[in-house]
């Protein structure tokens, strides 16, 4: 597997309030997390990097207590929830307990987007309107839901997915890390082999000849280049077997994202599978 990331401010923005990880561990197991911050200019930017610092290092933990697996159980993928969840607890507590002891920081958050892959298998968490996509030779699939008003209007039928992609209203988002002292988040869990990759692809394969390329970013890129666009220039990449490589795909999207307008700060990591 190859992992990397970047970011940039944008063409509107002075200040980077994103944050982003990709971690290795020892037992195989790949993460990678982007956090969009909000709260001002120093209180995104903080909020963002406590959370995807106490995310990764949670998980970190677990990675080196659950040891190796060849293949993962039921009881090994409840685990790796059970993991998540308190990885994304840990990462609120952290940002709302700074929040909570200093004024100029009160109401910081972010939202935050992980995927953990180990085994075939993909677990992915999110509060927030930062997105996973899974492209398969050239076919995007939005695995997250974005937990935000307008995605609220489209599952109330009145407002269609290309409204609520142009709504002024598009940035208020219904969840966030940090902002209370508790956090709700949602998990998905994608089987890369052994019949169907998720419920959300309408067709699916073996992932033996398949290329599947893993992609979080904050809504600094789905606001400017749609899921055809960016699986589209995976696609045009080619076969994906080094990091120079990928980086080259990060960078592409983000210049993508800046010549559309660059309204926001823009992140997006990669992880190859």
């Amino acid at each position: 597997m190859l992992c990397c990331g970047r970011t940039d401010v944008g063409k509107k923005r002075t200040v980077n309030q994103d944050s982003y990880a990709c971690e290795s561990f020892s037992n195989g197991m790949q993460l990678a997390v982007v956090c969009d911050g909000m709260g001002g200019a120093a209180g995104g930017g903080i909020a963002s990097s406590i959370a995807c610092g106490a995310f990764s290092e949670s998980m970190s933990s677990f990675a080196q207590s659950f040891g190796m697996r060849e293949t993962l159980t039921h009881e090994d993928e409840r685990a790796v929830k059970i993991a998540m969840t308190e990885a994304i607890d840990a990462a609120n507590t952290a940002v709302y307990e700074r929040s909570d002891s200093e004024e100029e920081l009160r109401g910081m958050g972010t939202t935050l987007v992980a995927t953990l892959a180990y085994c075939d298998v993909l677990f992915t968490i999110n509060v927030g309107d930062s997105r996973m996509y899974l492209i398969t030779d050239g076919q995007p699939a939005q695995i997250t839901r974005d937990h935000s008003y307008v995605q609220y209007l489209v599952d109330m039928g009145k407002m269609t997915q290309e409204e609520a992609r142009k709504s002024i209203n598009r940035n208020i988002i219904t969840r966030a890390v940090g902002t209370d002292d508790t956090v709700e988040a949602d998990i998905y869990v994608t089987r890369l082999s052994g019949g169907n990759i998720s419920d959300k692809i309408e067709n699916s394969w073996n992932a033996d000849d398949k290329q599947h390329v893993v992609l979080l970013c904050s809504d600094g890129l789905t606001n400017h280049v749609s899921p055809e666009e960016m699986a589209a220039v995976i696609q045009e990449a080619g076969e994906i077997q080094t990091d120079p490589a990928l980086d080259q795909v990060a960078e592409k999207l983000i210049d993508m994202a800046n010549a559309a307008g660059g309204t926001d700060n823009i992140t997006a990591v990669l992880m190859t599978l």
